[in-house]
């Protein structure tokens, strides 16, 4: 996690990139470009992992979930990994969870770009229960957020991008999206104030 600006996105994308996985999002045998925009940094990465462990994987970008969902469609794709139905045709969050669901399995690798973009609090709260569902049966997941809910994730390590541009670990309870919601939950009126004047 980190502001706006600090680099998340990008490190995951160059993640998603040295792993071989779409810049756009979707799998490594799931290659298109819409409009190329991604940082040279996945090119100067090299990941390590253990050997066989991972059966699956898939990169979710919610800015550009849009153009993959277009891309199942012109290939005429199996829609059964995505919950039956084109992605088009269920809401941003409907389709978000579908893939979470019928898609992602165990052993996978999935990295996340802001999720919690498409996904109501009920929705993220849904999401949170299948990550964990998955990490429990070998998955292993890269999100970058500012959700609170899915910062909760039993047993995640957060990291936070920090003003240096360093990660450095922090705690739940410290982390900055944790931090501003609650402030604001305990006095929202108080913060109003501040912020309107």
């Amino acid at each position: 996690m980190g502001e706006n600006g600090s680099g998340k996105s990008t490190l995951v994308e160059a993640i998603a990139v040295a792993a071989g996985l779409n810049a756009e999002g979707g799998s490594r045998h799931f290659q298109f470009a819409t409009r190329p925009t991604e940082s040279s940094l996945g090119g100067s990465l090299r990941l390590g992992r253990a050997p066989g462990k991972e059966r699956t994987s898939f990169f979710l970008r919610a800015e550009s979930y849009y153009n993959v969902a277009t891309e199942i469609e012109d290939r005429g794709l199996d829609l059964a990994p995505y919950g039956g139905v084109s992605p088009h045709e269920r809401s941003h969050g409907q389709s978000f969870l579908d893939l979470l669901t019928h898609r992602f399995g165990p052993r996978g690798l999935y990295l996340l770009d802001e999720p919690e973009a498409a996904l109501s609090t009920n929705g993220q709260l849904a999401a949170l229960a299948r990550i964990q569902e998955l990490t429990v049966q070998g998955s292993q997941f890269l999100i970058a957020t500012h959700s609170p809910i899915l910062l909760a994730l039993p047993g995640a390590r957060i990291l936070e991008i920090g003003d240096d541009g360093g990660l450095h670990t922090v705690a739940y309870d410290d982390a900055l999206p944790v931090r501003a919601t609650r402030d604001f939950l305990a006095d929202p009126d108080r913060i109003l104030r501040h912020l309107l004047g």
